[in-house]
């Protein structure tokens, strides 16, 4: 195993400096804020039914699942992550699509876009370029050109958060932001320097996890209504990020079904690793007493079992102050394997079968 130390080594392992881009969440983050402020939208005039987000993966579907779960009570209308290749029958001229894709290039987007212009839908794109950015031009349809980075977006989830964040406010669906978003700025650059790769493991939250559930799987749980999508984030991470098959899912959804599950054999629930989302604040009474239970009953069957607490002055605080702490421990985890955490090799591997004849 690698020594999580060893910062040099760290470093190295970490051919494409994804640690370091986790680490400047605080500036990605302002820089996001001030890309959705400067762009230009103007209000159709026409009341919304819904809001569709086409866009997949672990940065465009996951960043309009956050938005679901943060704006849960706020938003007087449903939203919608469509991540396939067709858009729902109910979409038209009355639905809000944001069309997501950093690359430009994501074929479902492509194809979902395509059924979304001939619905008449209100239409905004979010894109680095690629094919979405040109067929935008094409169409006449607000584009809001952000980073490329490496083309990796589940590490620029700022660039694509903020923005529709910013732009529903705009649309007067949603309050100002403003004052939250740099709250959540600041809590950034608090918390990098508690998970960074300079701090050591024995001050560093983030290393022990990604030690110490090395050889088991991990299980996720949130709880509605805000971190459902965070635990879904965080799963998303074990994957891309650790290479590791992990599981998700939600309090109180899951105690009427998966809870069942937990009766497996001994043999088989002791390779689990569970992580309980918890949060203090935000957690109602019933969540409280229903995690309670949980994690009292899996203490004596599953490997491994812990708290995670979120932490912060506001909502978006809290929720992030998760999904950025899951974000280091899933990039630690393969570094102290030897394993790059950045490069996706079996996800290319799908692209170019796909793009066989």
């Amino acid at each position: 195993m690698i020594d999580l130390n060893d910062v040099e080594k760290i470093r190295q392992i970490d051919t494409m400096n994804s640690l370091i881009t986790t680490e400047n969440y605080d500036v990605q983050f302002g820089e996001s804020l001030d890309l959705g402020k400067n762009f230009e939208v103007a209000n159709p005039g026409r009341k919304f039914h819904e809001i569709i987000i086409l866009g997949t993966g672990g940065g465009s579907s996951v960043a309009g699942g956050l938005l679901r779960s943060y704006l849960f009570d706020e938003l007087e209308i449903p939203v919608i992550v469509n991540q396939g290749y067709n858009v729902p029958a109910f979409a038209d001229s009355d639905s809000l699509i944001f069309v997501v894709s950093h690359s430009g290039n994501t074929e479902e987007t492509l194809a979902a876009y395509e059924q979304a212009i001939k619905k008449g839908a209100f239409m905004i794109a979010i894109t680095s370029g690629g094919k979405l950015a040109e067929m935008c031009r094409n169409d006449g349809i607000p584009t809001l050109i952000v980073p490329y980075d490496i083309g990796h977006p589940r590490r620029d989830i700022g660039y694509i958060f903020i923005p529709m964040l910013v732009i529903l406010s705009k649309l007067g669906l949603i309050q100002d932001k403003e004052e939250e978003i740099r709250g959540l700025i600041q809590l950034l650059s608090t918390l990098k320097k508690r998970y960074g790769a300079e701090t050591p493991v024995e001050q560093n939250p983030a290393k022990q996890i990604a030690m110490d559930l090395y050889g088991y799987i991990p299980l996720v749980y949130g709880s509605l209504e805000y971190y459902d999508s965070v635990a879904w984030r965080i799963k998303n991470q074990f994957g891309e990020n650790s290479k590791l098959m992990a599981f998700y899912n939600v309090i109180p959804c899951l105690h009427h079904d998966e809870a069942v599950g937990w009766d497996m054999p001994q043999e088989l629930i002791k390779n689990f690793y569970l992580m309980m989302l918890r949060d203090d604040l935000l957690d109602s009474p019933k969540i409280k007493k229903r995690k309670d239970i949980t994690l009292d009953i899996l203490r004596t069957r599953m490997g491994k079992v812990r708290e995670i607490f979120a932490e912060g002055e506001n909502r978006l605080c809290r929720m992030f102050s998760l999904v950025y702490l899951g974000d280091f421990i899933t990039l630690y985890a393969p570094i102290y394997r030897g394993v790059d955490p950045t490069p996706v090799d079996v996800i290319n591997l799908f692209k170019k079968k796909m793009a066989q004849q």
